[in-house]
């Protein structure tokens, strides 16, 4: 079910493996809740969450191009495309993350440390909003959800 990366290794019972995650797809791990464009969509997401869970230390390379969770997605061609208009908004959504993360292209962390940074980071309602504003999915993301209550009871 999982794609490899380019940089991955090979003992995935240890959670060695390195995954190829979206940057924006960080968010979108912590606040999935079942809802998705397909049921094999639905069953690579759970599969994808089970693994990470399982294996918090996993290696995961942080890009914005599809990755493991997108191999299941019934719009990969367009997103693979990378011309149109949906294409190049979800890129953005990574770039944009990755700006807050100030990290690069490519970087690899180990999942847990990749939530931990995404969660202290993306800490106020613009940066949430900036990431996340245009995501069809953001009124069902416990994420997004959690993040926005958070932030509103800061001020």
């Amino acid at each position: 079910m999982f794609e490899k990366s380019n940089t991955s290794g090979s003992d995935s019972k240890t959670g060695s493996e390195c995954l190829k995650i979206r940057a924006h797809h960080l968010c979108c791990i912590q606040g999935f809740q079942g809802y998705g464009y397909s049921q094999g969509f639905v069953a690579n997401m759970r599969a994808v969450i089970s693994d990470i869970k399982a294996f918090p230390s996993r290696p995961l390379e942080l890009v914005s191009e599809c990755d493991v969770i997108c191999t299941s997605c019934p719009n990969q061609r367009e997103c693979t495309a990378q011309q149109s208009i949906a294409s190049r908004r979800i890129r953005n959504m990574d770039l944009v993350v990755m700006e807050k993360l100030k990290i690069k292209e490519g970087t690899v962390m180990k999942a847990d440390e990749a939530f931990r940074l995404i969660n202290s980071q993306l800490a106020n309602a613009s940066d949430i909003e900036e990431v996340c504003g245009t995501c069809k999915w953001r009124q069902k993301c416990l994420w997004y959800m959690q993040m926005k209550d958070k932030c509103e009871n800061k001020t």
